[in-house]
């Protein structure tokens, strides 16, 4: 390799490990790179000439830290980076507000890739599925992600409108102070303290109307459980957000193989018992809930406990039965 090319290479190596967004001392770039330090801070120097803001950050070993600047220099992405950025635009954003935004960057994209990189691009045949369950999720306005995202970042609260659901209208403006923004099964949601309610509350980000201004400053409250993951798993399983587990848990021995019940155990605990037998622990937000996914496995079923999972079940074969009519038990 002539030495221009191999500067440029370096160079490139230099920029890539600053894109990572945290503090290099000379020593440890110089180590990355197998260079002395003196190379490094030539390179750093040339990198800031191409337009790149590089700053050095003060202390006992020094270092550097790549700034947002004024202007854009030309980006780098290394083949890896490149290849994960290009899967992410054509599957992330399938189905979305911001779909057609994604189509053209990935296009752009592609115009100032080399051409060998181009070509594995090309090669990469991605096609994105939404789950039928997903096929009627709202479209969320990206602006009100953008100003939810700016008021999270700024820790101020927000007062907003929420409409409910289909058919109805929006009570009472809410003053909330926002939390996180997740997703959870293809929709947007907003955690947040209710302060009205005093209480945390999740607002589906497609039925709110912010209103403007926002309002002061807060010091963000602990989530419960520790983690938005936890909070939010909790809550849509129907438990207060400190845990992840079902509010309601059983046990029960199904007439059929291990092998035939685990694929369609979700995130229930199968064990063998034989070739005809397996035990199933299983959860849900609600002991009828538990009974009537258990009867999905059509077979018969012996329950190991607790009480009210029996009880569940005696009372979903009176309501079926009443439902079924007089005179339509099963055969003799």
């Amino acid at each position: 390799m002539d030495p221009m090319q191999k500067t440029s290479s370096r160079l490139l190596a230099l920029l890539s490990l600053l894109q990572t967004h945290r503090d290099w001392s000379g020593e440890d770039l110089a180590g990355r790179l197998d260079v002395t330090s003196r190379t490094v801070r030539r390179d750093i120097d040339r990198l800031r000439d191409l337009g790149y803001p590089i700053t050095t950050v003060k202390g006992p070993a020094g270092g550097y830290r790549l700034e947002a600047g004024t202007r854009m220099p030309p980006l780098l992405f290394d083949d890896g980076q490149a290849v994960a950025l290009a899967v992410a635009l054509r599957t992330a954003a399938t189905g979305t507000a911001v779909a057609e935004d994604a189509a053209r960057a990935l296009a752009t994209l592609r115009q100032v890739m080399p051409p060998h990189l181009r070509h594995r691009i090309d090669l990469l045949r991605v096609t994105a599925v939404r789950p039928p369950e997903a096929g009627d999720t709202p479209e969320v306005d990206p602006q009100v992600l953008m100003e939810l995202s700016r008021v999270l970042h700024a820790r101020q609260e927000l007062r907003l409108d929420h409409t409910p659901g289909p058919g109805t209208s929006a009570g009472a403006p809410r003053r909330v102070q926002p939390h996180h923004l997740v997703t959870w099964r293809h929709r947007w949601y907003l955690v947040a303290w209710d302060l009205d309610r005093e209480d945390w509350r999740t607002f589906r980000v497609d039925r709110i109307r912010l209103r403007t201004p926002a309002g002061p400053r807060f010091t963000p409250r602990e989530l419960p459980g520790g983690d938005v993951s936890t909070f939010i798993t909790g809550r849509f399983r129907g438990n207060d957000g400190t845990t992840t587990d079902w509010p309601c848990r059983g046990e029960v021995v199904l007439h059929l193989p291990a092998a035939d019940v685990a694929p369609f155990a979700r995130d229930g605990i199968v064990e063998e018992l034989g070739p005809h037998h397996c035990r199933l622990t299983l959860g849900s937000w609600s002991w009828t809930g538990l009974a009537t996914a258990l009867g999905h496995f059509d077979t018969d079923i012996e329950v190991v406990g607790p009480p009210q999972l029996a009880t569940a079940f005696a009372d979903l074969a009176a309501r079926y039965a009443r439902a079924a009519g007089p005179g339509t038990g099963p055969p003799p």
